[in-house]
């Protein structure tokens, strides 16, 4: 049986910038033949691998433009890469921007079906956690109320508690904590080390390095889209802090 829960391998990914400019007859004949100005292409991942076990804590850390929510969203499946592959074995729970999943016109109610059918719950398996999720996130006076009057606390607050509860045995963190009050963010802290405990995979990229030496046993740097340096988390943090003084 597997000791894997994500296997990254040699991972890139192209955008294409949309730029207004003139009308330039070369570019035309360039395009008509099937020819791209690299300047049109942004590569915001280039050949990037490493295996995460399950079990294992990882923390994503670089900064902005590095790369590390353009991973996320491949690994989720959001996105497909240009090149590589990503191979994920097990449910994932996954937290990544505000609203990610929701509908705005839809209630609280009506989203926690939506999000949890996305991520492949059956209608009786959401009704069975429904609520529980409700009771985790504290928001039952607002539950039937349409999301996009909801703050991004407590956005936070039903996205966490939809992930958590449909058992996921890879949770997925795009800095989603660092939105919301003192007390429910150490609730949620609480409930990942639970998680930890029981096993599960946790994969968080942050800018707070405290959060990740925290969580996390190991992490991985990215810079400019390109894999930096892995290994255990206070070595990669320390390297990190080291680069950012010059």
């Amino acid at each position: 049986m597997s000791t894997v829960a994500i296997q990254i391998s040699e991972v890139s990914k192209r955008f294409i910038l949309r730029k207004q400019r003139p009308f330039l007859l070369h570019e035309f004949v360039r395009k008509l033949y099937g020819r791209r100005n690299p300047a049109d292409e942004f590569w915001a991942l280039k050949e990037v691998s490493f295996t995460i076990q399950k079990g294992e804590s990882v923390g994503i850390i670089g900064h902005n433009g590095a790369g590390k929510s353009t991973l996320l969203s491949l690994i989720i499946g959001s996105a497909r890469p240009t090149h590589g592959h990503i191979q994920v074995e097990g449910r994932i729970g996954a937290l990544l921007e505000l609203g990610a999943g929701f509908h705005p016109d839809l209630t609280g109610r009506e989203n926690i079906f939506l999000n949890a059918s996305l991520l492949g719950l059956s209608h009786e398996t959401i009704a069975r956690q429904f609520q529980a999720i409700i009771d985790f996130s504290e928001l039952g006076e607002f539950i039937d109320v349409p999301i996009r009057n909801y703050s991004s606390g407590m956005h936070v607050r039903l996205g966490f508690s939809v992930a958590i509860h449909i058992d996921p045995d890879i949770l997925i963190m795009d800095e989603a904590l660092a939105v919301g009050d003192a007390n429910f963010q150490q609730k949620c802290l609480a409930k990942i080390e639970d998680m930890k405990s029981r096993g599960k995979t946790l994969l968080l990229v942050s800018h707070g390095m405290e959060s990740i030496q925290k969580l996390c046993s190991k992490a991985v740097w990215l810079e400019h889209g390109t894999k930096v340096l892995e290994g255990p988390v206070g070595e990669v943090i320390d390297a990190y802090h080291k680069r950012m003084r010059v």
